[in-house]
């Protein structure tokens, strides 16, 4: 019996009823299977109701688990103690594929940061090569749809989660990327050792890396691994990298001899023209060349894309002044990359800090930071650095609005208090979202809103 046919005859529990859980449970409905769909009850108060709020165990076979969830979720251990299966959701979509498509190839990207601009570089390749491919998982469309599809995709680059490889054991890749590793989601796995090892954990899933040069993490963990390395980073290539001559995005890892170079692209093509954008255009390459995409083709489909919104986007420019939207920047590495992509900064950051330090991102960017505008839960975090690090950059904390839109707008008004020509009003928060915005893209549209609205008028 196939494992498709298999499903009709197990009772199953979809855990978690965000984006990858509804998919899920969609394609188990197309396919008459009798499931649950369970998430955590936000009136819940203690453990027993939300226990409670599960379906008897006993009457289930199998339970899928959506990103997000720890393994020691106390949800979690007691489906384990009830002898219920368990499969990731990446688990699961990769059995599905076999079935479905088994010629269907996979290729991932993860890091701290630079995944979704990294996977949407490549799809755009995809785009200019006539491949069959697109980007899914924590982007997009989750892995299940995009397995699933009518189009029968040849190819799927995923842009994994921390949370998505930990809980995954199955898949197959003919080629990955590990973009950068720096603190973030050290309230999920509980240390930044255990991050960074679910991370690395990618490779033992794959024949071919690209990893980034200049990350020692990335170096350090990667040395005892025995597959194929291609290495990039903003520096002249050795044989085998990936790099930088002059003005020229150079290849000498997917060429002839270890002699011979390509030029991939020039750094001008690449938009923004900012270091950590030319890294993730590198991996983009990189991953392309690896299933023998060539060189012009690959070019076209980086001088064809555009960031998304929420990264680096110039929503406004008047007397001297740009007002950056960064809102997707929601951990201190990415926070960095954005305050050094500009000279003087009015930076606007907090959230949820999620348990990491800011003390090296202040250490870092200080001279680029000429006041700050702090919100949010954790917003005490970065004051602090800030006060130890550099006591000499004015700190204005904002809150106590009604609204989000409010608290934006009071924002965004300080901000217009305290800039002059040749600064750059950067929201790049450095923190997630969830404690005064439903996400990051919400935030990101109310600062747009309230710029438009209240310096643009």
């Amino acid at each position: 019996m196939s494992y498709i046919s298999d499903l009709s005859a197990k009772r199953t529990l979809v855990v978690g009823a965000g984006e990858t859980g509804k998919a899920i449970a969609k394609y188990l409905e197309s396919l008459g299977v009798k499931y649950s769909l369970f998430d955590e009850n936000s009136s819940a108060t203690d453990e027993i109701q939300i226990l409670r709020a599960i379906p008897e165990g006993r009457i289930f076979d199998l339970a899928i688990i959506s990103p997000g969830w720890r393994k020691d979720h106390f949800i979690v251990e007691n489906l384990k103690s009830m002898g219920i299966k368990l499969i990731s959701e990446l688990d699961f979509a990769w059995l599905i594929k076999q079935e479905l498509n088994p010629e269907q190839k996979w290729l991932a990207v993860t890091g701290t940061n630079g995944k979704t601009t990294t996977v949407q570089m490549l799809e755009s390749i995809f785009s200019s090569a006539g491949v069959s491919g697109i980007a899914c998982g924590n982007i997009g469309i989750p892995v299940i749809e995009a397995v699933t599809s009518e189009n029968n995709f040849e190819y799927l680059v995923l842009e994994l989660s921390s949370f998505q490889i930990e809980w995954s054991e199955l898949p197959e890749y003919c080629g990955v990327a590990i973009l950068n590793i720096a603190e973030d989601h050290i309230d999920w796995h509980g240390s930044f050792s255990d991050y960074a090892s679910a991370k690395m954990k990618l490779l033992t899933k794959a024949k071919l890396a690209v990893l980034n040069l200049s990350d020692p993490e990335i170096i350090l963990r990667s040395a005892g691994w025995e597959g194929r390395k291609v290495f990039f980073g903003l520096q002249t290539p050795q044989a085998g990298e990936i790099g930088l001559v002059e003005e020229l995005i150079i290849d000498r890892a997917f060429v002839n001899s270890p002699e011979a170079a390509e030029v991939i692209t020039e750094l001008s093509e690449v938009l923004p023209t900012v270091p950590h954008n030319i890294s993730n255009a590198m991996a983009a390459a990189a991953l392309a060349l690896s299933i023998g995409i060539p060189h012009p083709v690959v070019k076209l489909g980086i001088v064809n894309f555009k960031l998304d919104k929420h990264r680096l986007e110039n929503i406004y420019s008047a007397d001297g002044i740009d007002w950056v939207n960064d809102s997707k920047a929601t951990n201190p590495h990415a926070a960095s990359a954005a305050l050094l992509s500009h000279l003087s900064n009015i930076w606007i950051a907090g959230g949820l800090a999620k348990g990491a330090k800011m003390d090296a991102l202040i250490a870092r960017t200080s001279g680029r930071i000429k006041a700050a505008i702090i919100i949010g839960k954790d917003g005490d975090v970065i004051m602090q650095a800030l006060a130890k690090i550099a006591p000499e950059i004015p700190i204005y904390r904002v809150g106590g609005a009604k609204s989000a839109a409010e608290l934006m707008d009071l924002v965004v008004s300080k901000a217009l208090s305290v800039a002059t020509t040749g600064d750059t009003v950067l929201l790049a928060p450095a923190c997630a979202s969830m404690d005064q915005f439903s996400s990051y893209v919400e935030r990101g549209n109310l600062f747009t809103d309230s710029v438009l609205r209240l310096v643009a008028k």
